[in-house]
């Protein structure tokens, strides 16, 4: 049972309540004197992954993936890919369908559950760089996402895998938080950027997918039910939902994994905290600060946030435990 009920995150003073935590390093934070190296992974369907490496001959490699309309620039990604870099580690963002400043060449894009583009960059990363030791970072969608590919791989998961670590996680989907009206600023802002991707990918794929009456979308629940289900072969939202959340999958995780979701984080309803069911497993941490937001987690006047922190820790001594 090991929950971890006392956090060691001290929110800046400065940063008094979960949407100013959420908001400011998602606006103002910067990772600076940090460049990548640029791969294409091409895929089994015809599509392409961009994959961005920071490397210096480590034989450990940690991968992180990003949030929903996220991308290896994110402040999280490169700020974690540059905190183990300079410990030692390589460090590999990778850019889901979409997301890295090209868009896809094939209808579908990405969703929560998306498991199989994770696994061939874990795969390419085993096999094509042949890394004896990597760990998992997963932040908000990207930790659904590494949840999922844990508990659904758990035979057959590369012995190279150590553990892995998740922040801000959206593990059940059914209960959309951000479909309330308090809440509506979030959800506009990740509809602008959605709005952006359909129309490209209506002009291109007219006979299939229609940027009509974008505007009239109020609710993810809409967005889901006209793109994210059709575009992805599931029935409509409730059967997306149902079918590509996490948290069913947790029970499944044979490796170390810490779970931290901030208890004042305007994204997340109660369903995502996963007392319960880490409550009979031996591997998962579930973490739950009283502070942090969504993807916030700020440090007062340090460039490094707390995830980065906690991750490096957390999965450091998972490398060196006996699996």
């Amino acid at each position: 049972m090991p929950l971890i009920t006392s956090s060691a995150y001290k929110a800046p003073f400065y940063l008094f309540n979960g949407h100013v935590e959420t908001i400011v390093p998602s606006a103002f934070r910067r990772i600076k004197n940090t460049t990548y190296v640029r791969e294409r992974l091409e895929l089994l369907d015809g599509d392409f992954l961009d994959l961005d490496w920071l490397r210096g001959g480590s034989r450990k490699l940690m991968i992180v993936s990003h949030g929903l309309e996220g991308s290896s620039e994110r402040h999280y990604s490169k700020g974690m890919a540059k905190y183990f870099f300079h410990r030692g580690w390589d460090s590999l963002a990778w850019n889901c369908r979409s997301c890295s400043g090209e868009m896809n060449r094939l209808p579908r894009f990405y969703h929560h559950g998306a498991t199989e583009d994770l696994k061939a960059v874990v795969e390419h990363a085993v096999h094509g760089h042949q890394y004896d030791s990597i760990v998992l970072v997963g932040i908000s969608m990207g930790g659904s996402l590494t949840l999922k590919y844990l508990g659904e791989n758990k035979g057959v998961l590369p012995i190279a895998i150590h553990g892995a670590a998740a922040f801000s996680v959206p593990c059940h989907l059914g209960a959309r938080e951000l479909d309330r009206p308090a809440k509506r600023f979030y959800l506009n802002r990740f509809l602008r950027k959605l709005s952006r991707k359909i129309k490209e990918k209506s002009e291109r794929f007219p006979d299939l997918i229609s940027y009509r009456k974008f505007d009239s979308i109020g609710t993810f629940k809409e967005f889901d039910d006209r793109y994210t289900a059709p575009l992805h072969g599931f029935k409509d939202a409730i059967d997306f939902y149902e079918r590509a959340a996490s948290l069913p999958y947790i029970p499944k995780i044979m490796v170390p994994v810490l779970i931290v979701n901030a208890l004042n984080d305007p994204f997340l309803p109660p369903e995502c905290y996963p007392y319960e069911i880490a409550r009979t497993l031996e591997n998962v941490f579930p973490e739950t600060p009283e502070r942090g937001g969504h993807t916030g987690f700020s440090l007062s006047f340090k460039e490094e946030n707390w995830m980065e922190v906690r991750a490096f820790e957390f999965l450091a001594g998972a490398l060196v435990q006996p699996q």
